[in-house]
């Protein structure tokens, strides 16, 4: 599993790196190189340097609005790090950190935040004041529940909460510009109190506990990939003919014995994933000859 994260963890920086332009913002490795550039210096990365702090003199550094410090040994968030006033992307991945400070919310300017695999138990409320952030990713922490100060960033568009321990779930429709929410590898069992923003495209919910499959996703119009796999599913309420723009769907290594008729009404349903599922052949045979524009594993 740890892999698995590292993986999702390189993915996530590699992404980030894409959104910036190498040339026009050349990224330092080396302080003292960015110290003595005769350039304005935007990007710095001190990724898997062995770091337990900052270097002092990144105080200097104020015009800097990208810095990956992923893969080292901070135990806490360098108070060097919160003099950085234009800082926009921040990678602090496969670290020790245990908590974030009050002083996260002077970083008004953050729009992509990433604290993969660190010991997070809980997300300090200060971090509610970061108005600007679409994305956050804090997969493989020790939360145990969905933060709140999540909740209270309504611009948010992106959240990775990745194998966590999550249980409770709540308030998740506040974040009105929600499109992306990976929960998956958590411990969540019920989610049919749990209302979710209109505009979610992408939904992950697989490797959980789940006992059905909520009304509140069901009518999620937007909606275009859904994964509940790895839960205990046994049933699909007829409901799910609601979910018109549905694209993917994965319902693989639940528990489920028949499949409504109204699936075959997802007319834009590209693949289906039935895996792992007490189905009988002849059911999805049938399924296949009444949608054949689907691809169906079984």
């Amino acid at each position: 599993m740890k892999k698995y994260i590292c993986l999702l963890s390189f993915l996530c920086i590699t992404s980030i790196n894409a959104q910036i332009d190498p040339v026009k913002y050349p990224t330092y490795t080396d302080m003292e190189a960015a110290l003595k550039s005769d350039k304005t210096v935007y990007s710095l990365s001190f990724r898997d340097k062995g770091l337990f702090n900052l270097p002092p003199d990144i105080k200097k550094m104020d015009a800097v609005f990208f810095l990956n410090i992923m893969g080292n040994n901070f135990e806490k968030l360098d108070e060097a790090l919160f003099s950085l006033p234009q800082l926009q992307i921040l990678n602090i991945n496969e670290n020790s950190i245990k908590y974030i400070p009050d002083e996260i919310s002077k970083l008004k300017k953050l729009t992509t935040f990433s604290m993969n695999l660190n010991q997070l138990t809980e997300l300090n409320p200060e971090f509610a004041k970061l108005q600007n952030l679409k994305v956050v990713h804090l997969d493989a922490n020790n939360l145990s529940v969905f933060p709140k100060a999540l909740t209270e960033i309504s611009g948010l568009e992106e959240i990775n909460l990745h194998s966590n321990q999550i249980s409770i779930v709540s308030d998740i429709d506040k974040i009105k510009n929600l499109k992306f929410l990976n929960l998956s590898s958590n411990q969540i069992n019920d989610l049919n109190e749990t209302g979710f923003p209109n505009k979610l495209k992408y939904l992950e919910l697989q490797k959980n506990m789940l006992l059905t499959l909520s009304k509140n996703i069901l009518v999620l119009k937007n909606l275009e990939f859904l994964n509940v796999g790895e839960n205990k599913i046994s049933e699909i309420p007829p409901q799910i003919k609601k979910m018109k723009n549905i694209i993917s769907l994965n319902l693989g290594n639940n528990q489920l014995k028949s499949l409504p008729k109204e699936i075959a009404d997802l007319k834009k349903l590209r693949t289906l994933i039935l895996t792992g599922n007490p189905l009988s052949v002849a059911q999805v045979e049938n399924l296949r000859k009444q949608m054949p524009n689907t691809q169906i594993y079984f």
